[in-house]
């Protein structure tokens, strides 16, 4: 069996799609529109905003200072959060990110919106190829382990002390990797630990998502065209919160290798009027190799999480080798279309507490739009690295169940004492840290899995002319 699945991750596939970018100019209206090309405005040179906010230039080969022009651009997006007003628009080159003083998290207050992958002219864009713009940072103890990208804007207040209302936050071409900030066991890159090692002057794996936003009341939310990998949360590697009268788009996204929820999106509504429930469009993305919290974890390791008072259609997405399951819904009004399923272990759909494999779900689910279609499950062959493929097939799984029986009860006097007392016994510790677990994954190995679809299904590689 774990020939079968090396032989399966480490083969390349062979298909193409033309994909549609998100009309930057009808976003601000609609958030669901795309263009009938493979092109995006950013041919020529970002154009001034018309939205009343700024536009602002981040390199990390030529910036300096705090000007943020394309003349004069910053040298990393942390240096200018506290000069970013609401409809700024940053545009980011190609580079590694650290966050100012290399603490790996930039928190931002007010709607923005972020574009990654230009070269240092600003004049072409390749996001996964030859332009890469990097978010990472270090493991340092006391470097913070927020998200890599946290925007939230729920606490926003205008001039008049009222909660910010309506605006629109979008993540573009943005790649995400938490590896260089986790702590691996002996530092051998095959295990996180989550505790922090004083001794040593390392920080515990950060517990948070790569890129999480928390949106205000009628804020439309977008993130297209990113990648998140290596991140270790118990939420979603890209988790998006929309409140009353708010849309969200998850669009063209790749998460491979994290723990938690691949892609998480969340309501922060809680009434019943159906015009204000958060709507939510996740489309063509790629899901793969979610983990469990941890070794010995019953949660977690879904490739896609819903809260329940949302409405969402998820449509064209890959989710593959979830450790739990493919999408986990907690009663989203839902309609399910034309998704790739493969590889979960313990089923591929589940509502509420039903687990559903592809052929059951429109026979079982009970909150699922009855006129979903196209769903299905495939063998598909997974072009990741050759090394890391070989590190993931030769691991060994703990189950709870498995730690639970190895636990024995001492006959000790401190055991007497809490039996007299009607307390439960201590038992003997058992070593629940698996030796692979979240092993890290290099960008250069990762980006080949998400740069084709599979039957028109999953993410690719976004192309600009």
């Amino acid at each position: 069996m774990k020939n079968l699945i090396s032989l399966i991750l480490c083969m390349f596939l062979g298909l193409t799609l033309s994909y549609s970018q998100l009309n930057l100019k009808k976003i601000k209206n609609s958030l669901i529109k795309k263009k009938t090309t493979n092109t995006s405005k950013t041919n020529s040179s970002p154009t001034t905003s018309s939205n009343n906010g700024r536009e602002w230039y981040v390199s990390k080969t030529t910036g300096s200072g705090q000007l943020g022009t394309k003349e004069k651009p910053a040298k990393d997006l942390g240096n200018i959060i506290h000069h970013l007003k609401p409809n700024d628009i940053i545009y980011i080159a190609e580079g590694t990110y650290m966050s100012k003083g290399k603490r790996g998290s930039d928190e931002i207050n007010v709607p923005v919106q972020i574009y990654g992958g230009y070269d240092t002219s600003f004049t072409t864009r390749d996001p996964w190829g030859e332009h890469k713009t990097i978010f990472t940072g270090v493991n340092e103890y006391m470097k913070l382990t927020a998200p890599r990208l946290y925007i939230r804007t729920d606490q926003l207040r205008g001039k008049n002390g009222k909660k910010f209302k309506g605006g629109l936050i979008i993540v573009d071409g943005i790649i995400v990797d938490n590896g260089p900030r986790n702590r691996y066991h002996h530092d051998k890159g095959l295990a996180i630990r989550r505790q922090a090692s004083p001794k040593s002057g390392q920080n515990p794996s950060p517990e948070s998502g790569g890129i999480v936003i928390v949106g205000s009341k009628f804020t439309n939310i977008g993130v297209q065209n990113c990648v998140v990998m290596n991140t270790a949360p118990t939420e979603g590697a890209i988790s998006i919160r929309v409140f009353q009268g708010g849309k969200g788009v998850l669009q063209n996204n790749f998460c491979i290798n994290n723990t938690g929820y691949g892609l998480q999106v969340r309501t922060g509504y809680m009434g019943s009027d159906a015009k204000l429930i958060p709507k939510f469009h996740i489309k063509n993305n790629t899901v793969l190799f979610t983990w469990k919290h941890d070794a010995v974890a019953s949660y977690g390791g879904d490739g896609l999480a819903l809260d329940k008072n949302l409405t969402a259609t998820v449509e064209n997405n890959v989710f593959g080798f979830g450790h739990m399951g493919g999408i986990y819904s907690k009663g989203a009004d839902l309609v399910l279309n034309n998704n790739l399923f493969t590889g979960n272990a313990k089923y591929d759909y589940k509502e509420i507490n039903n687990k559903m494999r592809v052929a059951d779900i429109l026979d079982e689910s009970e909150t699922l739009n009855p006129n979903s279609t196209g769903n299905e499950s495939l063998l598909i062959k997974i072009p990741v690295g050759e090394r890391w493929a070989k590190i993931y097939a030769n691991r060994e799984e703990i189950s709870r169940a498995d730690v639970d029986a190895a636990v024995s009860v001492s006959n000790s006097g401190a055991n007497q004492l809490r039996s007299m007392l009607g307390l439960n016994q201590r038992g003997s510790t058992v070593k629940m840290d698996a030796e692979i677990f979240l092993p890290l994954l290099k960008i250069e190995e990762a980006l080949p899995a998400g740069q084709l679809p599979w039957n028109k299904k999953g993410c690719q590689a976004p192309k600009y002319k």
